[in-house]
C-alpha cells in the first residue's frame, strides 16, 4: 500500500466553473483517486478555491462587492457543484484561510533564507483607466519569439517561451483592450536560474520513467531552455502579505497569486491533518523520511503546466536548499516531495469554439447537473474528454453517447438482468454446472480488473472506460447467445438459473469496474442487485469553523474507509431482487436543439 497524494488544480473563485474546467482537473482526478483507494492505497485528495489576484478584484468591482464577499459566494457555488459531480475530496478548502496564509509565508521565508528569493526591479503593467496593476495573464499581444498573436504576458502557449508583459509586441489588456503603461517597481523574484540545474535533473529522471504524458514532459523541459528569475510578489492590495520587515505592512505589496495557489496542495494537506486530530499526519504524503514510497499526482489543464512542472518544484527545491546556492531545509516542513507526475489534460471546446463566459458560449457544471445529472457528464468526459489531445463537446455527441452507450448498453444490461431474475426467481439463483460460454464471459470480465486498473493507474481514462464498455458488450452478446428468455420449461430451469447467476455476477463485476467512472450509477446498480447502503462512498459538503479564528466556510470532505476493493466479489444466491428501475435516463433528441438555442440566447 502506498501513500498517494492526489493534488487537484484549484478552481478560481471569480465565477462558477464550466464543463471545460472539470474536464481538465475534476473528473480525471476523481476517477484516479477512487480507483487508487479501491486498489488499496492510502489516498489524500486535496484542493480548494483559489481566491487571490487581480481577476477577483476586477469582478468584485463590477458587482460592487468586496473581494471577500465575491470569494465567499463562488467558493460555496463551486464546492456545491463539485459535490454534485461526486468528486471525492478528502479536503476541498480555500486559499483565504489563516492556515494557508501561514504555510505560504513559511515557504516564502524558507526560499528567501536560502537565497532563492531575490529582490529586483521590473517593469509592471498598469491599467491607465484604473491605476491598478494588471496580472501577466490579463495581458496579451504578439510573441516576440514566434509571432503568435495571442501570447500571454507570462508565456506563449504556441512556442512555450516564458515572457514578461513588456516583452509582448502591441500588448493589450484582456479586461478592456487598453494598451497598458509600464512602471518600474521593486519585487521579489524566485531565482529560477539558480534552481535550473536541479530542476533539469529532476525532469530528466521523470522522463526516464516513461510515465509522463509526452506533451507534458516535452513542454516542461522546453521552458527550462531560457529560464530567468520570475517575480513572486505583486503590486496589489488583495492577497497574502509578504512576510519580511518593511514589506509585511505594505498594503499594496502581496505574494503573487500563483506563488500561493500551488502551495495550497501543502496547506490543504496540513489543514486536513489538523481537522483529523493528528496535526502531523500530512507528513506521510510529503516527507520522504517519514514515508519513502509516497507518490504524488498533480491534475490540471495544459495551460498550468508551467506552474506545476517548474514554479512549484522550484519553490520546493528552494525551500529545501537544493539549488546552486545551497541552503538548509526549512525547519517547519523539512524536505518536501517533488511531484511524481504532472497529469495535464488538453483543452475542451464546445460546439467547435472556445468556452467564453463573456460571449455566453458556455455551459456551467450546475446547469448540466440540474438538467441531466452527473452520470452523462462524467461518462462523456471519460470517454471523449481532452485527455491527450484537444476535444470538442457537442450536444449531439453528448446525447448520442448517453443514449446508445450508457442507456442502451450498460443500463439495458443491468435492467434486463435484474428484471429476468425478479420475474423468474425473485432472488439471485444458484449456479448449476458452467458451460464454456459461461466461463469465458466470467473470465473475460475478471481479466478487466487488471486491464482497466492498469489504464486508470496510468491516467488512460478513455482506454479504461472503453474496456469497461467492451466487456458490457460481451455480456450483452452473452444474453443474445444464451437466450435466457426462451428457457421456460422445468427441464431448463437449472440452466436458466445458471445463466442468470452468471449475468448477476457479470453485472456485479462490471459495476465494480465502472465505479471510479460512474460512482452515482454504481450505487444505484448496487441497490438493484440487492445491496444496501452505498457501494462507493460519496463526498459531503460540511460547514466548518476556521481552525485559527477566521470566518467559517464550507468544505468538501468524506469518509472513504468503506471503499470496496478492486476485485471480483461472488454474488450471493438467495439475495432478493426486486423490480428494477432504469439506471440511466434516455434523452429526447430535442435536447440538442434546445441546448443550442439556449446558447444562442433563443430560449
Amino acid at each position: 500500500m502506498s501513500k498517494v497524494l492526489s493534488a487537484v488544480a484549484w478552481p478560481y473563485a471569480n465565477g462558477p466553473r464550466h464543463i471545460g474546467h472539470v474536464a481538465g482537473f475534476g473528473v480525471p482526478s476523481d476517477v484516479f483517486s477512487r480507483y487508487m483507494r479501491m486498489a488499496g492505497h492510502d489516498v489524500l485528495m486535496v484542493s480548494g478555491t483559489d481566491e487571490h489576484g487581480t481577476p477577483i478584484l476586477v469582478q468584485a468591482d463590477k458587482e460592487g462587492v468586496t473581494p471577500r464577499e465575491l470569494a465567499d459566494r463562488f467558493n460555496r457555488v463551486i464546492a456545491e457543484d463539485l459535490v454534485g459531480l461526486g468528486l471525492a475530496y478528502d479536503l476541498f478548502t480555500r486559499t483565504t484561510t489563516p492556515n494557508h496564509y501561514a504555510v505560504s509565508q513559511e515557504l516564502f521565508r524558507g526560499n528567501h533564507a536560502n537565497g532563492y528569493m531575490i529582490e529586483q526591479t521590473q517593469m509592471v503593467a498598469i491599467s491607465p483607466s484604473t491605476g491598478r496593476t494588471l496580472p501577466d495573464r490579463y495581458i496579451e499581444g504578439t510573441c516576440p519569439n514566434c509571432g503568435y498573436g495571442e501570447a500571454r504576458g507570462d508565456q506563449c502557449d504556441n512556442c512555450g517561451k516564458q515572457l514578461d508583459p513588456a516583452d509582448l509586441i502591441t500588448p493589450r489588456s484582456k479586461i478592456d483592450g487598453e494598451a497598458p503603461r509600464f512602471e518600474e517597481t521593486s519585487h521579489f523574484f524566485l531565482d529560477l536560474p539558480a534552481l535550473a540545474a536541479t530542476l533539469g535533473q529532476w525532469l530528466d529522471g521523470r522522463e526516464a520513467t516513461g510515465l509522463w504524458r509526452p506533451n507534458v514532459i516535452r513542454f516542461s523541459k522546453n521552458i527550462l531552455d531560457e529560464v530567468r528569475p520570475r517575480p513572486m510578489t505583486r503590486d496589489i492590495d488583495w492577497g497574502i502579505p509578504v512576510p519580511l520587515p518593511g514589506w509585511e505592512d505594505n498594503p499594496s505589496k502581496k505574494l503573487y497569486v500563483w506563488f500561493d495557489a500551488v502551495i495550497g496542495y501543502l496547506s490543504a494537506s496540513i489543514e486536513w491533518a489538523r481537522r483529523t486530530g493528528d496535526p502531523d499526519a500530512w507528513r506521510a504524503w510529503w516527507n520522504a523520511d517519514v514515508e519513502p514510497d509516497a507518490v504524488s499526482y498533480y491534475f490540471q489543464g495544459k495551460d498550468n503546466i508551467t506552474f506545476h512542472a517548474q514554479i512549484w518544484p522550484a519553490e520546493l527545491l528552494g525551500y529545501a536548499g537544493r539549488g546552486d546556492r545551497g541552503g538548509a531545509p526549512g525547519a517547519a516542513y523539512g524536505v518536501l516531495n517533488l511531484p511524481t507526475e504532472v497529469v495535464a489534460s488538453e483543452f475542451m471546446t464546445m460546439e467547435g469554439r472556445q468556452f467564453s463566459t463573456s460571449r455566453g458560449h458556455v455551459i456551467y457544471v450546475r446547469d448540466v447537473l440540474e438538467r441531466y445529472g452527473p452520470d452523462p457528464l462524467r461518462y462523456f468526459i471519460c470517454a471523449a474528454g481532452p485527455e491527450n489531445q484537444d476535444s470538442d463537446f457537442t450536444w449531439a455527441e453528448f446525447v448520442q453517447r448517453n443514449n446508445s452507450e450508457l442507456v442502451a448498453g450498460w443500463g439495458n444490461l443491468v435492467n434486463r438482468t435484474a428484471s429476468m431474475i425478479h420475474k423468474r426467481f425473485g432472488e439471485i439463483p444458484a449456479a448449476g454446472p458452467l458451460q464454456a460460454i459461461d466461463e469465458d464471459l466470467l473470465a473475460a470480465i475478471r481479466g478487466g480488473f487488471e486491464t482497466v486498473g492498469g489504464h486508470i493507474e496510468r491516467q488512460r481514462f478513455k482506454a479504461g472506460i472503453g474496456e469497461v464498455m467492451r466487456l458490457v458488450g460481451l455480456a450483452n452478446a452473452y444474453v443474445s447467445a444464451t437466450e435466457p428468455f426462451k428457457l421456460k420449461g422445468d427441464d431448463e430451469r437449472e440452466r436458466l438459473g445458471t445463466v442468470l447467476h452468471v449475468l448477476a455476477q457479470a453485472v456485479s463485476d462490471l459495476n465494480t469496474l465502472s465505479a471510479p467512472f460512474l460512482p452515482h450509477g454504481a450505487n444505484r446498480i448496487h441497490q438493484i442487485l440487492g445491496g444496501t447502503g452505498e457501494f462507493v462512498p460519496m463526498p459531503e459538503l460540511r460547514e466548518v469553523d476556521d481552525l485559527d479564528g477566521g470566518p467559517g466556510y464550507p468544505v468538501i470532505m468524506g469518509d472513504y474507509s468503506a471503499t470496496p476493493r478492486w476485485e471480483s466479489r461472488p454474488v450471493v444466491p438467495g439475495t432478493p431482487i426486486g423490480p428494477p428501475t432504469p439506471v440511466f435516463t434516455k434523452f429526447d433528441p430535442s435536447v440538442v436543439d434546445d441546448e443550442i438555442a439556449r446558447m444562442r440566447g433563443d430560449g
